[in-house]
C-alpha cells in the first residue's frame, strides 16, 4: 500500500495491527530482521533480533553482505537451534543518488576496494557493458537509449552483489546444522526501479521474483509453478510451517501446497497502491487473471507522480530531456500517456503481453471487463477498502446507513442540503 514510513504524520500501519513477528511472538518463535525495514510503528513491527536502518547505516545492514553474514551467524547462535523467522531484507535493488552520491546512481562502487569506496570482504564485483544490454536483456518497458543501457548496467552489478549474499547465508544455514529444517523463501517487495516498473500496477511493476525452498517436501523441487500468487500469500505461508492458524481476515494462502501438486484453477490476485511516498497520492486497484488483467486507476485525473531515486536517474532524466527537445524515446510510451491514464485499464495479456492496447472500451471484452470489475470490487468490499467508492463517490458509513453502508455520489443529496 505505501513505501517508507512517516511516524510524523501516521503515514503507516494502524496501531492494532496483528502483524507477523507479532503473531509468531505470541507462539515463542525467535523473529529476526536483518537490512531494510520500511514499516512502522515500530511497536507493531518488534522483532527480537533487529539490525535496521533504524539503529544502523542501510548502506551496512542493506548492502555490505559480509556484514549481513556475520549478523545472520548472531542470529542463529541465539535463537539456538529453536524455531525461528528471520527477514534478511538487502537494499541492493534500490537505487542510491539521492542519499549516499559518493557511492554512485546504483551504488555498484559501494565495496569494490576503489579508493573511497570501502571494502566488503566476501563480494567479487561483475561489471556489465552498456554496450552489450540490448534487447532482450534490454526488456521492452525499458528505453533503448545509452542512458538506459549504463543504468541496467549498474543495476546487475549491485544485483550480483545480492546474489553472492544470499549465498553466504545459506551457507550459514548449513553451518549452522539448520538447512535440513528450514523453509526459504527468495522474493521481492516490489518491481524494477524503471518506467513501468516499481509503483505501477503494471506487469514490471507486479512481477517478483519467488522462489520457495522446503527440505521437507521433494516432489517438486527444481520444478516451476504456473500459479497465479501474490506477496499477500507469504505470511499464510510462513503460518502454515509453523502449524498455526491464519487469521481470518488475511486474504492470501499458504503456497505449501504448491511445492506438492500443481493446482487445476485460474486463481485470480489482486493487487493496490496507494502511495509509495506521502507526497505520491495516486491510488490503483487491479484484478489479474493468468490471461487478463483489469486495473482501475481512482485518480486518473491527475498526473501518475515519479518516485524521487527513479526521478533523478540518468534513465528518466534522458526521458525528459529527449521529450523536451523532441527526440524520440526509443519507448514504447510517451511521457504524455504515462503521466496521464484512463480511469480504466483491460489488457488481454495472451494477445498483449506488453499491455500496449488498453480494449476496457471494445465490446468484444464488455461481460470480461464486467466479470473482473465485479470481482474487484468484491474484493476491496472484503478488505474494508476505504476507496471501494472511488473516485465517483464516498463510502456513507453513519446514519440512515450505519448498518447498509453505502456509496453515495453528489447527485444524490438535495440541494437545499448544501
Amino acid at each position: 500500500m505505501y513505501g517508507l514510513h512517516q511516524g510524523v504524520h501516521h503515514f503507516q500501519s494502524f496501531d492494532q495491527i496483528q502483524s507477523l513477528p507479532k503473531i509468531l511472538s505470541k507462539r515463542k518463535i525467535a523473529t529476526g530482521i536483518i537490512g531494510k525495514k520500511h514499516v512502522g510503528p515500530a511497536d507493531v513491527y518488534p522483532f527480537d533480533f533487529a539490525h535496521t536502518e533504524e539503529n544502523n547505516s542501510i548502506m551496512q545492514v542493506g548492502r555490505n553482505i559480509t556484514k549481513i553474514k556475520i549478523l545472520v551467524r548472531e542470529f542463529l547462535a541465539k535463537s539456538k537451534k529453536d524455531p525461528f523467522f528471520l527477514y534478511v531484507a538487502f537494499h541492493d535493488p534500490h537505487r542510491c543518488g539521492h542519499t549516499n552520491p559518493e557511492y554512485g546512481q546504483f551504488c555498484e562502487k559501494f565495496g569494490n576496494g576503489e579508493p573511497g569506496m570501502g571494502l566488503i570482504k566476501d563480494w567479487s564485483p561483475i561489471y556489465y557493458q552498456p554496450d552489450e544490454i540490448t534487447p532482450p536483456d534490454l526488456p521492452y518497458f525499458i528505453p533503448f537509449t545509452r542512458a538506459a543501457q549504463e543504468d541496467v548496467a549498474a543495476q546487475f552489478t549491485t544485483m550480483s552483489r545480492l546474489d553472492q549474499g544470499v549465498g553466504l547465508i545459506m551457507k550459514e544455514l548449513q553451518s549452522a546444522g539448520v538447512d535440513g529444517s528450514t523453509l526459504v523463501i527468495y522474493t521481492s517487495d516490489n518491481g524494477i526501479p524503471f518506467p513501468s516498473g516499481r509503483t505501477n500496477l503494471y506487469d514490471p511493476g507486479l512481477s517478483e521474483p519467488m522462489l520457495i525452498h522446503s527440505p521437507l517436501h521433494r516432489k517438486r523441487q527444481g520444478k516451476v509453478t504456473y500459479s497465479m500468487t501474490s506477496l499477500l500469500d507469504v505470511t499464510p505461508t510462513i503460518l502454515d510451517w509453523f502449524g498455526i492458524e491464519k487469521p481470518s481476515q488475511l486474504t492470501g494462502r499458504s503456497l505449501l501446497p504448491l511445492l506438492t501438486d500443481e493446482p487445476e484453477e485460474d486463481r485470480p490476485i489482486f493487487a493496490s497502491h496507494t502511495n509509495h511516498e506521502v507526497t505520491m497520492y495516486y491510488p490503483m486497484r487491479a484484478v489479474r487473471t493468468k490471461r487478463y488483467k483489469l486495473i482501475h486507476n481512482l485518480n486518473y485525473k491527475m498526473p501518475f507522480p515519479i518516485d524521487q531515486d527513479f526521478f533523478i536517474s540518468q534513465t528518466f532524466q534522458d526521458m525528459l530531456n529527449r521529450t523536451r527537445n523532441k527526440e524520440p524515446l526509443n519507448w514504447y510510451k510517451t511521457l504524455q500517456n504515462y503521466y496521464y491514464r484512463p480511469e480504466w485499464e483491460l489488457f488481454d495479456l495472451r494477445l498483449d503481453p506488453e499491455e500496449y492496447y488498453n480494449v476496457a472500451n471494445k465490446k468484444s471484452y464488455k461481460k470480461i471487463f464486467d466479470d473482473l470489475k465485479t470481482q474487484l470490487w468484491q474484493w476491496q468490499n472484503a478488505t474494508n477498502d476505504p476507496w471501494l467508492c472511488a473516485p465517483g463517490a464516498v463510502l456513507e458509513n453513519t446514519g440512515e446507513f450505519k448498518l447498509h453502508p453505502a456509496c453515495l455520489s453528489a447527485g444524490y443529496f438535495n440541494d437545499d442540503l448544501y
